[in-house]
Parts: C-alpha cells; structure tokens; sequence
C-alpha cells in the first residue's frame, strides 16, 4: 500500500510541475507549455498532440530546446496561475507558452478575472527571465455575442499590454470541420495537430534561435 500510493504522489507532482515531451533531454533551454486539455493532448497517443509535434520539429530542424509540457485536461486561467510559479521554479524556460482560457470562457467566468490571472502568468514568466507567447482563443456565443468578442478581444489586449508575442486563435483551422474533431465534438483529433502546430509556428519561429550546440542536442534527443 505504502508503496501504490508513494508512486500516485509521485505522479501526482510531476503532472503538477509539468513533464519534459518524450524525446527530449538534456540541458538544452527549456520551452513551458501551459495549457488544457488541447496542449495536453486529450484522446491522443502521446507523440501525436502538436507540443509533441513541436518538440520533433525543433528537434528536426536543428533547434536546441527542449520542450516541457505542463498541461492538464481541464485546467483554467486560475489554476495555471497557481501552478506556474512551481514549473517555473523547476525548470528554468526560456520561453513560455500560455494557452488557457478556453474552460474559463466556456463557465462564462468574469472577463476581467481572466484577464487578471493571464497576466499574472504573464508577469511571473517575464519575471523569471522567460518570453512569453499567448494563444489566442475563441469560444461560441453560448453567454451572447458581447461575452464572446470581449473574451476574444482579451488576448490580442494582453499582448499589446505586455508587450509579447501573440499567436492566433489555436483551433482556427480546425474548429469548423468536423473531420478534424473527435467523436466529442469538441477537441480535435490526431489529423488537426499538424494544423494546430502551423498555426502557432510563424508567431513562435521569431522567438527561437538556433545554438552551436543545436546539431549536437538534436541528435542526443532520440
């Protein structure tokens, strides 16, 4: 018994601190994924979620970073902010990617308490020396259209307020075709990822650079 529920504590932390994608490792700089269940890759394998596609291509393309990804099915704004200085802590990033609030809008939670706990996520990466890239996000107009555009508008606003990079809304070649979905309805399957991952990559790229080590590091992270 001592030694089922040691390994569930154990587990439990290394969910809690996020966990480096299968393929990395090293001590190559270091990208943070704090998402939901769309990083998390819910109802995926694990090498097909699109973190687990970025890893591979920056490996692939030469790029000596290793990729830890510290997202939970379900998580919102609030318990990414409680998680983030922990991840953080442990592992140093170089750069952050913060892709939540999907939950929060789809619960018609207060704008501007997303927009606060964002920006603490925001403020704590900046301050621990990481650059941060936000993911724009969508949702229906299940709490009427204003709710929808103010939550919209959200993420373009706290990229113009820090000062960050900003990718587009992650699901936006995605969202209106069902073929790209699971039995759900509501999160994408295996054939979206590459999409999604295109979708962040021209606003990641910038960020990124390449190290002297980079061949070396690719060819350890098999």
């Amino acid at each position: 018994m001592r030694v089922v529920v040691s390994l569930t504590l154990y587990l439990t932390l290394v969910l809690l601190s996020g966990f480096p994608v299968p393929g990395n490792a090293g001590t190559c700089a270091k990208i943070l994924v704090v998402g939901d269940s769309l990083s998390a890759g819910y109802g995926l394998a694990a090498d097909e979620s699109w973190v687990a596609l970025l890893s591979a291509r920056l490996r692939d393309q030469g790029y000596g970073y290793r990729v830890v990804n510290a997202s939970i099915t379900g998580d919102t704004t609030r318990g990414g902010m409680t998680r983030l200085p922990r991840a953080l802590q442990r592992h140093s990033p170089e750069l952050v990617i913060i892709e939540l609030g999907g939950n929060d809008g789809l619960r018609g939670l207060p704008i501007p308490e997303i927009r606060a706990n964002l920006s603490a996520m925001i403020k704590a990466s900046a301050a621990a020396g990481a650059r941060v890239l936000l993911l724009g996000m969508r949702i229906p107009p299940n709490y009427g259209i204003d709710y929808a555009g103010r939550f919209a508008r959200l993420f373009d606003e706290l990229v113009e307020e820090h000062d960050i990079a900003g990718a587009p809304f992650l699901l936006e070649k995605v969202a209106l075709d069902d073929g790209l979905m699971q039995a759900d309805g509501i999160h994408p399957n295996a054939r979206a990822q590459p999409l999604m991952l295109d979708t962040v990559w021209p606003s990641l790229a910038p960020l990124l650079k390449l190290s002297e080590s980079a061949g070396n590091d690719s060819k350890s992270l098999n």
